[in-house]
C-alpha cells in the first residue's frame, strides 16, 4: 500500500475537516495564562492545567471583560490549525468559573467602567411614572416572567408588555440580551420603560448580567432600563449601569407601575382636599368683597358729600359776584357804547351814558366830571 503524501496546505485543511467533523465545537476549562491583546483588537491567551496547554485566538468582541493571568475561565471554541502559526482554538465565548474568578472578573469590569462614567447617578433618568408600554427581556417560561406579570397586573392593568424572549444564563445569554436590548432601542416606537430581570441563582448562573457586552448595551439603551437580576443580596454590573435597579422581579413590577388603589386613594383624597380649600377661597373672596363693598359705598359717600359741599360752596361765590345781586344792593353799571364804565378816564363831558339798574336803565348825560370816592 503507497503511503498517502500531503502538502502542507493538504494537510492543514485534512485536519480542519476533521476537526470540523469530528469537534464541530470545544469547551475547554482551565487556568488564565499568557493573556495579551495585540493592536486592541486580537487577543491571545493559553489554557492550562498540571498536565497541558492549549493556545486560543478571537477578538476583543469575545471578551466579557477585562482578564488576567490567574483566573480560572470556560471557553467554547472552534479547534483549527492555522497554515502558518500552528494549532489553536478560535473563541467563540468565554464565562470565567469559580466564584473566585467570576467576582475578580467583575471587580476588573467594575473599576474600569466606574472609570469611563457608566455607573455615574448623574447620566440617569427618571422612569416614566405610568408606562403605557413595557419591553420585558427575560425567559418566557421563567418564575421571573410569572412574578413579575403578576404584579404588575394586581397593581396596574392595562399595561402593554412587549416580550423578548432570551437565555439568562449560559454561554448564549450575553449574546442574546445584547440583541434584545439593541432590538427595542431600534424600534421606531420604543416601549416607554426597558425592563430585565431574572430569578436568583448561582453566581456562575448570573455571570451574563456582569458581562461587558452586556453591561454596556443597558448603559446606551434609548429607552429608560429597570434592571433586577437575582435576589435582593445580588447586585449584578448590569444593574449599576440601569437607571434605577430593583432587587428581585417582583419588586421590578412595584417600582415599574404604581399601585391603582392607592393612586384611587390619593385623587381622591386631592380631591377632598380641593374642593375643601376651594370653599375656603370662596368664603374668603365673599368676605373681600363684602368689606370691599363697604369701603367702596364709604368713599362714595365720602366723595359726594364732598361735591355737596363744593357745590354750596360755588353756589354762594355764584351770588358773591353775581351783578344783579350788587344792583339789587343799591349798585348800577355804567356803559357807555355797550361798554361798562369803571374809570372817569373812560367818559367826557357830553358823553351819552345808559346806567342799568335793578328794575330798569336810564339814559344820561355827563355834564361835570369829579375824580374821588
Amino acid at each position: 500500500m503507497q503511503d498517502l503524501v500531503l502538502a502542507p496546505a493538504d494537510f492543514v485543511a485534512l485536519i480542519n475537516q476533521t476537526l470540523e467533523s469530528a469537534y464541530p465545537s470545544v469547551i475547554i476549562e482551565g487556568e488564565l495564562t499568557n493573556f495579551r491583546v495585540s493592536k486592541n483588537r486580537w487577543v491571545y491567551f493559553d489554557l492550562q492545567d498540571d498536565q497541558a496547554s492549549v493556545k486560543f485566538f478571537g477578538t476583543v468582541y469575545n471578551l466579557p471583560g477585562p482578564l488576567e493571568d490567574g483566573l480560572k475561565i470556560r471557553v467554547t471554541g472552534l479547534p483549527r490549525l492555522h497554515p502558518r502559526f500552528g494549532f489553536s482554538v478560535n473563541i467563540v465565548s468565554i464565562a470565567a468559573v469559580g466564584e473566585g474568578s467570576i467576582k475578580k472578573t467583575a471587580q476588573l469590569l467594575a473599576a474600569k467602567l466606574e472609570a469611563e462614567g457608566l455607573f455615574d447617578p448623574a447620566r440617569k433618568r427618571v422612569l416614566p411614572p405610568i408606562p403605557q408600554t413595557i419591553g420585558l427581556i427575560t425567559a418566557a417560561n421563567s418564575a421571573a416572567y410569572a412574578d413579575f406579570i403578576k404584579i404588575l397586573n394586581e397593581r396596574w392593568g392595562g399595561v402593554e408588555i412587549r416580550l423578548a424572549d432570551v437565555y439568562v444564563q449560559g454561554a448564549q445569554a450575553p449574546s442574546q440580551l445584547v440583541k434584545a436590548i439593541e432590538h427595542f432601542s431600534q424600534l421606531p416606537a420604543p416601549p416607554d420603560v426597558l425592563v430585565i430581570t431574572r430569578g436568583g441563582g448561582s453566581i456562575e448562573d448570573l455571570a451574563a448580567f456582569s458581562d461587558e457586552r452586556v453591561v454596556r448595551a443597558v448603559a446606551a439603551s434609548r429607552v429608560p432600563t429597570l434592571v433586577a437580576i437575582g435576589h435582593e443580596v445580588d447586585t449584578s454590573l448590569a444593574e449599576l449601569a440601569a437607571d434605577q435597579r430593583a432587587s428581585t422581579p417582583t419588586n421590578a413590577a412595584q417600582i415599574a407601575v404604581p399601585n391603582r388603589s392607592e393612586v384611587i386613594a390619593g385623587l381622591q383624597a386631592a380631591g377632598k382636599s380641593l374642593g375643601l380649600s376651594l370653599a375656603q377661597n370662596f368664603q374668603a373672596a365673599l368676605s373681600d368683597l363684602a368689606q370691599g363693598g363697604e369701603y367702596l359705598t364709604a368713599q362714595v359717600n365720602l366723595l359726594l358729600k364732598n361735591v355737596q359741599e363744593s357745590l354750596v360752596s360755588n353756589r354762594r361765590l355764584a351770588t358773591l359776584f353775581d351783578p344783579h345781586a350788587a344792583l339789587k344792593r343799591g349798585y348800577a353799571i355804567a356803559s357807555k357804547a355797550e361798554t361798562h364804565v369803571s374809570s372817569i378816564k373812560q367818559v367826557k363831558l357830553n358823553d351819552s351814558l345808559a346806567v342799568q339798574l335793578s328794575d330798569g336803565k336810564i339814559d344820561s348825560k355827563i355834564i361835570k366830571i369829579t375824580g374821588g370816592i
